[in-house]
Order: C-alpha cells, then sequence, then structure tokens
C-alpha cells in the first residue's frame, strides 16, 4: 500500500540527519513500549507482516507526526482490540471491563533470552526453481495496492539486475492478511542511480532491494 511509512524518494522531508551516539531508548517509556509489543506478538494472534501493516494503516498526519516507539504502540493498539483482547473503552481508560480473547501463549520474565535468541526465521522451502539467475536483468511490475506489500513505491517498474538469489521466503503480501504462508524465492536487485532517480542522480550510486519473485518480471 502506499502509506505514509513509504518515504523512499519523496521530496520535502529534510535530509536524514543520524543522531550521533544515538541510545536505544530516548525514554524509559520506550523501553515500555518494545516490552509491550514483544509480549503482545507471543499471544500468537498476528503475524509480524500483519503488524506492520497494522502500523502502515494509522493515517498519514499521525503517523508522520509520531515518533518510532509511538508508532509501535499504535499499531499494538489495533492488533489489540482487533483480535478481542481488549476493546477500545478499555485501551483509554487503561482497565479491563469484560473478559477477553485468551493468548495461545503468555511470555514470561524468565523466557525472554531464549525466545529472543530463536527469533522467528521466516525462511521456507518451495517445490519450484527460482524463475531469476544472478546477473540476469529483471524489471519490477508497476502496481498500487491497497494492501501490505513490501516493494517500495521508489522501486516499481524500475529495471535492474540479479545480485543474489537469497533463498524461499513466506510472501508477506498474503501473509499479512491472514492467505497463508505462500513462501517465493527472494532475490536481491541493484538499481543504477539514474535508473530510480533520473538523469540528476550521483552516477556512482546504486541501490539495491530484496524483491520476492511475484514482483519481478523478465526486462
Amino acid at each position: 500500500m502506499n502509506g505514509p511509512h513509504d518515504l523512499g524518494g519523496q521530496m520535502g522531508f529534510g535530509p536524514v540527519a543520524p543522531e550521533k551516539d544515538e541510545p536505544y531508548f530516548h525514554a524509559d517509556w520506550e523501553k515500555r513500549a518494545l516490552g509491550i509489543t514483544l509480549s503482545c506478538g507471543a499471544f500468537g494472534a498476528w503475524t509480524i507482516d500483519e503488524s506492520r501493516h497494522a502500523r502502515e494503516n494509522i493515517p498519514p498526519a499521525d503517523y508522520l507526526a509520531a515518533s518510532y516507539y509511538e508508532i509501535w504502540i499504535r499499531g499494538i493498539d489495533k492488533l489489540i482490540e482487533r483480535h478481542g483482547f481488549a476493546t477500545r473503552a478499555e485501551l483509554l481508560s487503561g482497565h479491563a471491563q469484560q473478559a477477553g480473547a485468551v493468548p495461545k501463549r503468555v511470555l514470561k520474565a524468565d523466557m525472554v533470552p531464549t525466545v529472543l535468541a530463536k527469533g522467528g526465521p521466516c525462511d521456507r522451502p518451495v517445490e519450484t526453481a527460482p524463475l531469476f539467475v544472478v546477473g540476469e536483468t529483471v524489471r519490477t511490475k508497476n502496481f498500487n495496492p491497497a494492501t501490505h506489500t513490501r516493494l517500495p513505491r521508489y522501486a516499481r517498474a524500475r529495471t535492474g539486475v540479479v545480485e543474489a538469489v537469497q533463498g524461499s521466503f513466506v510472501f508477506p503480501d498474503d501473509n499479512a492478511h491472514g492467505k497463508g504462508e505462500n513462501p517465493q524465492w527472494l532475490y536481491t536487485v541493484v538499481f543504477d542511480g539514474a535508473e530510480i532517480w533520473g538523469e540528476d542522480a550521483d552516477p556512482t550510486l546504486t541501490v539495491s532491494i530484496d524483491a520476492w519473485e511475484g514482483y519481478l518480471e523478465p526486462a
């Protein structure tokens, strides 16, 4: 979807200015935001792709005015309400008013190191061979879905070269909407600067993206 999260190449937002020696957290509440997000994710009610889509659906003015962890918390609010763990009134009041959905599992403090170390691998086997090979010229498709996608706007309808075949992984465009994992081959595709930004681009620049097979077609 073309939402406020997809800012690659957009003008008017000023330069990227990384903070020198930036801390992991700028305030204590951000630590809690991370903890709440991980704990709620452990419920087993939604996928990482659905959680990304929940953040993307935040109204643009609210999204752009929010900090990183504010966006996370607003996304979690949506998911908790959607899956019946709490109502909007309960989230606003901070108090339970009725019995909610029961999580499949609960992440307890002593489980955190093991769960974080395990991570959430999303590589999956597929029965078909990859359609593209390293060195092949490909073109990304030009689409503007209302649903979740991991193909950024700036890289649509662009011609690049396959740099690596990364393996087969869960297809997020389907997984975000409960349509199953439907794994596909994933490729690293490299584009030169002029292909992305036009004739004014720095000719020494290249941009690489990881693109699922469904995003690509032969050039």
